[in-house]
């Protein structure tokens, strides 16, 4: 059996933990440590902080746990330079993953570790289509090898000399064709998703608040799926709700889905989840008015949920900022709820996605180890 191999992965996000955990778990004869949630954990990660430190997003939120990134900044590029690890995988929170190889790449002791061998991959292409393109030729400077998760994606890197490979969407593996759409009786659920970061939680929970209490809980129930770093926060906040929601655990969310009449979800992640599974749903993000401001200045793309992106269309309604408002919000569910002409075009058009999300069978976590060595 050749010598076990070390890598030193990272995730600062739920959706990073869950593909983090697929590669580690695909991997063979490899140690990994390094920075993820319970998922890592489980898959054997030995974690040198919490993930939750990293979770913040927005250039408001950030700057507001500064002083914390930054220790934790110090913290993961010692770690590194004391393990010396065949490999550092970063997945997504690129700010983060950009500042600790940067950190490592200006140490000597980085420079010898290099020189023997060391290497920087990347899980998450940046969106350099919609926005910054010039990130696209930085990513080259820093990284060794990127995993993209869509063909389209692929020149904006290589045409810097950035090896990138297109994986797929790590969401296909767990949802696409295994989780459909059912009819159920009683009352029509309502799954409300306000997202995986607290800063964003705590923005949008009043906003739901307000939709709740004015949908008839006659007809409707409401389900929110919560992941560890936001459910202490989520139930205490719903609590004091006229109607409270029910509230499960976010592995169970896929189950919720095939049951689901309508979703209203933050966007992120979730909403290409939602697609897959064809669930009719309204995507929203409240943020920061300043990151709000800016973030219009900024971007270049009609849209922020990825079916929508990739489709180039607006197949979920989106309700970003100030227009992420109750009023706005109710508009859209009765539209989606009482009209089955739009219900019916909506599901079709999310249908006709499938295609898009995976270029074949195997796990994007698959391709991913299969890849690392």
């Amino acid at each position: 059996m050749p010598n076990k191999k070390t890598v030193f992965i990272i995730a600062g996000e739920v959706s990073g933990d869950v593909l983090g955990a697929n590669v580690m778990r695909a991997a063979k004869n490899t140690d990994f440590i390094g920075v993820g949630g319970q998922n890592m954990i489980d898959a054997g990660l030995k974690p040198i902080f919490p993930m939750s430190d990293l979770a913040v997003m927005g250039l408001i939120e950030v700057l507001a746990h500064a002083r914390t990134l930054k220790k934790r900044i110090k913290q993961t590029i010692n770690a590194i330079l004391k393990t010396k690890p065949d490999l550092v995988l970063t997945i997504d929170s690129p700010g983060f993953a950009r500042a600790v190889v940067s950190g490592v790449k200006k140490s000597a002791a980085g420079q010898k570790l290099i020189a023997d061998g060391l290497k920087f991959h990347h899980v998450v292409a940046p969106q350099v289509w919609a926005w910054r393109p010039g990130r696209a030729k930085k990513y080259a400077a820093i990284f060794d090898k990127l995993y993209a998760f869509f063909d389209f994606e692929i020149p904006y890197f290589t045409k810097y000399g950035l090896e990138t490979i297109a994986v797929g969407h790590p969401v296909a593996d767990n949802v696409l064709g295994n989780y459909h759409q059912k009819n159920t009786r009683g009352k029509k659920i309502v799954a409300l998703m306000p997202g995986s970061r607290v800063s964003e939680v705590k923005k949008i929970l009043p906003v739901f608040q307000q939709v709740v209490e004015q949908i008839p809980n006659d007809k409707y129930r409401f389900i929110i799926p919560t992941v560890e770093t936001t459910d202490a926060i989520v139930r205490s906040a719903v609590s004091k709700w006229t109607v409270a929601p029910e509230i499960i655990s976010s592995t169970a969310r896929y189950n919720l889905y095939e049951k689901t009449f309508v979703a209203i979800a933050a966007s992120g992640t979730v909403s290409a989840e939602l697609a897959m599974v064809h669930v009719p749903a309204i995507i929203v993000y409240r943020m920061n008015w300043l990151t709000s401001i800016i973030g219009r200045l900024l971007v270049h793309v009609k849209w922020v949920s990825l079916v929508n992106i990739l489709l180039n269309r607006g197949v979920y309604p989106e309700l970003l900022g100030r227009a992420a408002n109750a009023k706005n919000i109710l508009n859209h569910f009765h539209n989606i709820a009482d009209n089955q002409q739009v219900r019916r075009k909506m599901i079709a058009e999310l249908s006709a996605a499938d295609k898009l999300w995976r270029p074949n069978d195997d796990s994007v976590g698959e391709r991913i180890a299969a890849d690392l060595f």
